[in-house]
């Protein structure tokens, strides 16, 4: 190619929407080298065909993707994954800024009072209930003993973590929410005001400074304490699980009916063409019917965690989605599937000699 066939580095600047400046500095990193360089008044030239590179540049740099991950784009290296987990990455970060707007205006005493929302008080209460199961105690990460609250207009969203598990529940608001909000209550307390929500038509659930509280129906109230402790992003941990391979629909009762006759601390799910079966220490159990598509598949998981996942799900049957013998399990209700429980696998025991 002539090089009056070639751009000045001012031409392809306003050819792809990108600065001068711009334009050596992506060059001088690699991302967006000239196609040629005049040796004698260093003069930078581009190809037409460039343009296209740049324009996608630019439009990446627009969404803040980190120049390491654009060059990955570049050159075509899982390009969809890199941009849905960068996206996922920035909508964690806005919904961290607005909660954070959101503190920093209560602290200021300015829009208080629309940090609440009304929910009703029976189907609350049981969503709580299911998303204790995950909660647990752990000195170095308090965070883990409360239940995760984001509210916003349609939606309140209750998640708990203990690490091996992840539950997470939405409801409806009977009323919408003014305004969107967060906070982490504390499972302890929330157990012991529980028997009072669960006899409360409606409630409303606001937060204050340290605190989330409850109003019922009259003019009694209860309040719990909040956890300061960044609650985990388990968003970007659902957004970032494998595909699923195996998918199998069974009986929530008889699941978790075979899962408490074993008496072991591990259990062995296997997936076997129209059935599910239930061993502990290599004896396996009676094959359960089951709705299955995918291949066959083994995971075994510690007892402890297995159970509460299914014996808290909602309806007669409940989904679980396979990835691998080493991946997580994704549990849900098969006719409520705003209930979801991530559970974590455990690593086969080798044979005993």
């Amino acid at each position: 190619m002539s090089n009056s066939e070639l751009l000045t580095i001012g031409a392809f600047a306003r050819a792809s929407g990108l600065t001068a400046s711009a334009l050596r500095f992506y060059a001088d990193v690699g991302l967006l080298r000239p196609a040629t360089v005049d040796d004698s008044s260093g003069y930078r030239y581009y190809a037409p065909e460039q343009v296209d590179r740049a324009v996608l540049v630019r439009r990446l740099r627009e969404i803040d993707m980190p120049l390491e991950s654009i060059a990955e784009v570049l050159d075509g290296r899982d390009a969809a994954r890199i941009i849905d987990d960068h996206v996922v990455r920035l909508a964690h970060r806005v919904r961290q800024a607005r909660e954070t707007a959101v503190l920093v205006k209560a602290a200021l005493g300015i829009g208080t009072s629309s940090l609440s929302v009304r929910v009703n008080g029976v189907v609350f209460t049981a969503a709580v209930e299911q998303i204790l199961t995950a909660t647990t105690h752990e000195p170095d990460l308090p965070v883990l003993n409360g239940v995760h609250v984001e509210v916003s207009a349609d939606s309140v969203v209750l998640t708990a973590t203990d690490r091996y598990r992840l539950s997470t529940r939405t409801l409806v608001p009977t009323a919408p929410s003014e305004a969107e909000w967060s906070r982490t209550v504390d499972a302890d307390d929330l157990r012991l005001v529980l028997p009072w929500t669960r006899r409360q038509h409606e409630l409303r659930v606001s937060a204050r400074a340290g605190r989330v509280g409850f109003q019922g129906d009259g003019a009694d109230a209860r309040d719990c304490r909040s956890l300061a402790e960044p609650f985990p992003d388990h968003r970007l941990l659902l957004a970032s699980l494998p595909d699923v391979r195996t998918r199998v629909v069974v009986s929530r009762n008889a699941l978790v009916r075979a899962v408490e006759e074993q008496r072991d601390h591990r259990v062995r799910l296997d997936v076997l063409g129209a059935a599910v079966a239930v061993s502990a220490r290599g004896t396996p159990g009676a094959p359960i019917p089951a709705a299955v598509t995918g291949p066959a598949v083994g995971v075994e998981f510690a007892l402890t965690t297995l159970h509460p996942a299914l014996s808290t799900a909602v309806g007669p049957d409940v989904v679980l989605d396979l990835a691998g013998p080493r991946e997580p399990v994704v549990v849900r209700s098969a006719d409520n599937g705003d209930l979801t429980t991530l559970i974590m696998p455990v690593h086969p025991e080798p044979p005993a000699q």
